[in-house]
């Protein structure tokens, strides 16, 4: 592997604490104001964990290491079925970069990896989606550059 070099590659369950420790990476930006940051991350631990655990049909989970091996993101793919078409879609349920990691290219390289994956004849997958907070400006830009879109926009409102 060249330096600078991102490799994917499938989780162990050695993997299980590096993954959780990433949590925190999903609610490091600003929330909607109604959103409580420890709700929010524990709901996400506990959906990771559950996934962990016992991981569900269709779903994924994949490592990102730099050139020496260090563990440096993830990812969580999930397969799913469009509302609208019927067809298979690839869900990017999670995706995380190790703190100190940013901009070092490595969620180029993890969503390179789930573009592949969506792409593979058993998935058969037609458009690759996420979720991501309206806050999480560098995510966001990170996914446009990628050629991600709106598609719908979910909207809340506190009772």
């Amino acid at each position: 592997m060249r330096k600078g070099e991102t490799k994917v590659r499938p989780a162990h369950a050695g993997d299980d604490a590096f993954v959780l420790s990433l949590v925190e990476r999903f609610v490091s930006f600003e929330l909607p104001k109604w959103r409580k940051r420890s709700d929010c991350a524990g709901g996400i631990r506990r959906d990771i964990k559950r996934a962990l655990d016992e991981p569900p049909p269709g779903e994924a989970l994949f490592i990102a290491e730099d050139e020496s091996g260090e563990r440096v993101g993830f990812l969580r793919l999930q397969k799913t079925r469009d509302f609208f078409s019927g067809r298979s879609n690839c869900h990017i349920s999670d995706l995380a970069v190790a703190h100190g990691h940013d901009g070092q290219g490595v969620g180029r390289a993890l969503l390179n990896h789930a573009q592949a994956w969506a792409k593979k004849k058993k998935q058969r997958c037609s458009l690759i989606t996420l979720a991501v907070f309206p806050g999480n400006a560098r995510a966001r830009a990170l996914y446009e550059r990628a050629g991600f879109g709106p598609d719908l926009l979910r909207m809340a409102k506190p009772l």
